[in-house]
C-alpha cells in the first residue's frame, strides 16, 4: 500500500472510530503535536489530548453526532475529506445550552502527515452553523434581557420610616426574575417577586405578561386584599400563557403608617422576617400562578416594629451550588437573615456569603433577586442632647 492510500485510511479510521465509535485513544496513535488552522482564522497548536477533549465535549453535546465521509483525495503527505456532520444539539457546548436543533453540514478537512503518518496540521470548513447557533443565542439573549428590564422598576419607592432596597442580578441566560412596586390608596404600597418558569425569551414574555397583569389588576381594583389580587391574575395568566409554563409570586400591601403588612404567596420561596434577632417565616398557601383556574390564596398579616425587616428573594440564590454539588439551600439563608438582617446592606452581606460558598470559578445558574423591606429605627433625644435608636415604638 502507497503512502497516500496508509494516509487515507488512518484518516477514515480518525472518523469512523474516534467520531462515530468515541474511541478517544486512537488519537495518540493519530496525532502528534499539530498546527490546527480554525475556520475563523486563528491558527492553534494542538495535541492529541486535545482532540479527546473536544471530540468527548462535542459528543456530549451532540449525543447523536455522526460523520458520513462522502469522498477522499490524497497528494503527496496531505489527504482532503469531503463529509457530511449530522446531529442534534441537546446539551451544553462551550457556553451554548441547549437548542434542540439538529445540523447538517457539508464541508472538507485536510489533514498533513509526517513521515511516521502521525497529523502534523490540520484545516476544515465546518461547524459554520454552530457560529450561526451561537450569534442567535446570543441576540435571543439580548432580546430576552430587554424585555426583563423594561418591566422592572425604575425608581423605588420612598417612604418616610421606612427603607426599601431591591437587588437585581441577572444570570446571562436570563430567567423569569421580577420585582415590582403598585402606589395603591390611602398611602399603601404593594410589593411583588415572583419568578417565571423556564429561560431566555419564553420565561420574559411570560414574566412580562405576569407584571402588566398584576399592574394593571392593582390599578383596576386597588384591592385591599393580596389574596384577591393573585386571584384575579392567576385566573387571566391560565389561558394566556403556555400550558407547560407557570409563574411563583409574592405579594405583599404595607400601610406605612401602621406598619401592618397583609400578604398571600403562590407557590414562591417563603420570605423571612427577621424579629428579636430570629429569622421567621412568612407562610400563607397557594398555587402557582397559571397553572389552573379556580385557585383561592391564604392571607396573612403581620406588623412590622421598628428595626424589623423582611427579606424576599427568588431561588437563584438557595439554588446556587458548591463544586462538590451542595446547595445553598432555606436553612443557610434563614441563618444568615438572622446574622445580617442589622447590617445596611442585607442584600450585599447575603452575595458575600454567597460567593465565599460557591468559591472561585462559579457559573451563575439562574436570575438571584433579593428584596428588603425595613422599618426604620425610631430615634429620640436624649438629656445628653444627642440622637439615640431604639427597637420598639
Amino acid at each position: 500500500m502507497s503512502t497516500e492510500e496508509e494516509n487515507k485510511a488512518t484518516f477514515r479510521r480518525y472518523i469512523e472510530e474516534v467520531w462515530n465509535k468515541t474511541n478517544l485513544e486512537l488519537a495518540d496513535e493519530i496525532f502528534d503535536r499539530y498546527l490546527s488552522h480554525q475556520p475563523d482564522g486563528p491558527t492553534l497548536e494542538r495535541g492529541p489530548e486535545d482532540v479527546k477533549r473536544f471530540v468527548s465535549e462535542f459528543r456530549s453535546a451532540f449525543p447523536d453526532f455522526r460523520i458520513s465521509i462522502d469522498d477522499q483525495i490524497a497528494e503527496g503527505d496531505k489527504v482532503m475529506v469531503h463529509a457530511t456532520i449530522r446531529g442534534t444539539h441537546e446539551g451544553e457546548f462551550r457556553g451554548m445550552s441547549p437548542t434542540g436543533k439538529h445540523i447538517e453540514e457539508r464541508g472538507f478537512s485536510v489533514f498533513r502527515f509526517s513521515e511516521e503518518g502521525k497529523v502534523v496540521e490540520s484545516w476544515d470548513s465546518y461547524y459554520s452553523q454552530l457560529g450561526l447557533m451561537r450569534q442567535s443565542i446570543e441576540q435571543e439573549l439580548r432580546l430576552a434581557r430587554s424585555i426583563q428590564q423594561a418591566f422592572l422598576p425604575k425608581e423605588v419607592p420612598t417612604l418616610e420610616g421606612w427603607q426599601i432596597s431591591p437587588l437585581y442580578q441577572p444570570a446571562r441566560e436570563v430567567g423569569g426574575d421580577f420585582y415590582d412596586f403598585h402606589l395603591l390608596s390611602g398611602g399603601r404600597l404593594g410589593l411583588v417577586v415572583g419568578d417565571a418558569t423556564g429561560k431566555g425569551v419564553p420565561a420574559a414574555l411570560v414574566m412580562s405578561t405576569t407584571c402588566g397583569m398584576l399592574r394593571a389588576v392593582s390599578q383596576a381594583s386597588d384591592s385591599s386584599s393580596p389574596g384577591e389580587m393573585l386571584r384575579r391574575v392567576n385566573e387571566a395568566l391560565v389561558p394566556s400563557i403556555p400550558s407547560n409554563m407557570f409563574v411563583t409570586c409574592f405579594y405583599a400591601i404595607l400601610d406605612p403608617t401602621s406598619g401592618s403588612l397583609s400578604y398571600a404567596n403562590a407557590g414562591h420561596d417563603v420570605p423571612y422576617l427577621h424579629r428579636s434577632g430570629v429569622a421567621e417565616e412568612l407562610r400563607a398557601r397557594g398555587m402557582p400562578l397559571g397553572l389552573m383556574p379556580g385557585m383561592e390564596y391564604e392571607e396573612q398579616e403581620i406588623v412590622l416594629d421598628a428595626g424589623e425587616a423582611a427579606l424576599f428573594y427568588s431561588d437563584g440564590l438557595v439554588e446556587a451550588h458548591h463544586p462538590n454539588g451542595e446547595m445553598f439551600g432555606f436553612p443557610r439563608l434563614q441563618t444568615l437573615v438572622s446574622k445580617h438582617a442589622q447590617k445596611e446592606s442585607l442584600e450585599e452581606a447575603l452575595l458575600e456569603e454567597l460567593y465565599s460558598f460557591v468559591g472561585d470559578g462559579w457559573k451563575q445558574e439562574d436570575d438571584i433577586t433579593l428584596l428588603t423591606l425595613r422599618r426604620s429605627r425610631i430615634r429620640s433625644w436624649t438629656s445628653e442632647n444627642s440622637y439615640s435608636t431604639q427597637s420598639g415604638e
